[in-house]
């Protein structure tokens, strides 16, 4: 389950570092986009390489016992070299020297496949033996690897979070948390091989395949990091979704107060039967216009000295402090709307201060929300208004 989860995130780390370079090629320098392709594509066949799949393909031999090995680990160090590069080139611009860590990961790499090729690895089942006199190698070998990654990949989780930290909300946020959790995941992953350097220390022998937690990091670091670096690609349709999802959701909570309005009011119902034709968020729009139309029509039954006293009501009947304005906006509704029932009419007073000025359909279908819950509450509205009658 897991090996088939590392596959499909491999396959859309894939997809989405690919994608990412096709969108930013016009709005980021070659270069940049150009690292960040291959930090991916470093992190998904190093993944893939070290698969039992992948060594059931390659079969028993010279391949899997070197080539593969070496192949993952190797692929490992690249892909935090471009990882760090990217990094510089990202905060840096024109100003990045990414020479001089290309060259510090260049020679671990180089030292890496010589400790290696000096460790004389054995393949005996699910695991790889070393001869007590080729073992300081096989030590020297994972010490070097740790020291490397560990150093790097805490110095990218430092920058990362730093970023993050100072971002403003919205994608860009949204996508460093999930490269900090990515490179996280990352430095886990390879501490865990801590356990390897003392288990082959006191054997002499290591497993030779990715255990069931060293898998779960491994698609874990792939899918927050393919994540995290592609979320501008993918997340304005998400957000789409989910707008819509909210205005409906709002459409139908002030649907109690358009409601009343409507059948005091007949007029305001702009086209009824076919409030959803243009799509939720217009169909919010038109919901919060003609409550708003109702609201105008009934201007002359508003009683201008109920509000002050509705407030007072409110609190003296245990109303929340937060929704005492709610609550006055909806009892002074229904109060103009039994006076134009009842043809009574008042003397213009006071003009109220607009609670919402220059307000978006948004902030009013919130505030619209508000009132409606409060209309709701009809418990709390009518022992408001028993109170100021």
């Amino acid at each position: 389950m897991i090996e088939t989860l590392a596959y499909h995130l491999c396959v859309v780390g894939f997809a989405g570092f690919g994608y990412k370079l096709i969108e930013a090629r016009h709005s980021q320098p070659a270069r940049t986009m150009w690292l960040l392709a291959g930090f991916g594509i470093c992190i998904a066949t190093g993944i893939l390489v070290l698969t039992p799949a992948m060594a059931a393909l390659a079969g028993p031999g010279p391949v899997t016992e070197w080539v593969l090995t070496l192949a993952g680990d190797e692929l490992k160090l690249g892909a935090i070299g471009f990882a760090v590069a990217f990094t510089q080139s990202m905060w840096r611009g024109e100003r990045a020297r990414p020479l001089p860590h290309a060259v510090f990961t260049a020679a671990t790499m180089v030292l890496l496949a010589v400790f290696f090729a000096l460790s004389e690895p054995r393949r005996v089942g699910d695991q790889t033996v070393f001869s007590g006199a080729t073992l300081p190698f096989a030590l020297a070998d994972k010490v070097v690897f740790l020291l490397y990654s560990l150093v790097s990949l805490g110095l990218l989780f430092t920058v990362f979070v730093r970023s993050a930290w100072h971002a403003e909300p919205g994608p860009l946020r949204a996508g460093l948390w999930l490269l900090v959790a990515g490179v996280g995941a990352a430095f886990v992953w390879t501490f865990w091989d801590v356990d390897d350097v003392r288990q082959l220390a006191a054997t002499a022998r290591i497993g030779a395949r990715e255990d069931l937690p060293s898998s779960v990091l491994a698609a874990a670091t792939i899918g927050f990091v393919a994540t995290g670096a592609t979320l501008s690609a993918w997340s304005p349709a998400v957000s789409s979704v989910l707008g819509r999802v909210r205005a409906y959701h709002a459409y139908r909570r002030i649907e109690p107060l358009w409601t009343a309005l409507r059948a005091a009011v007949p007029g305001i119902a702009l086209d009824p039967g076919r409030e959803l034709a243009g799509g939720a968020e217009f169909a919010l729009y038109r919901r919060v216009i003609e409550i708003r139309d109702g609201h105008l029509a009934l201007r002359a039954h508003f009683d201008p000295d109920l509000p002050a006293r509705a407030a007072a009501a409110a609190r003296r009947a245990g109303v929340r402090e937060a929704d005492v304005a709610a609550t006055v906006e909806a009892v002074t509704l229904a109060a103009a709307i039994e006076a134009g029932r009842a043809g009574r009419r008042f003397e213009p007073g006071e003009t109220p201060p607009d609670p919402l000025p220059d307000a978006d359909v948004e902030t009013e279908a919130a505030w619209l929300v508000r009132v409606s819950r409060a209309w709701r509450r009809e418990t709390v509205v009518e022992r408001v208004r028993a109170t100021l009658g």
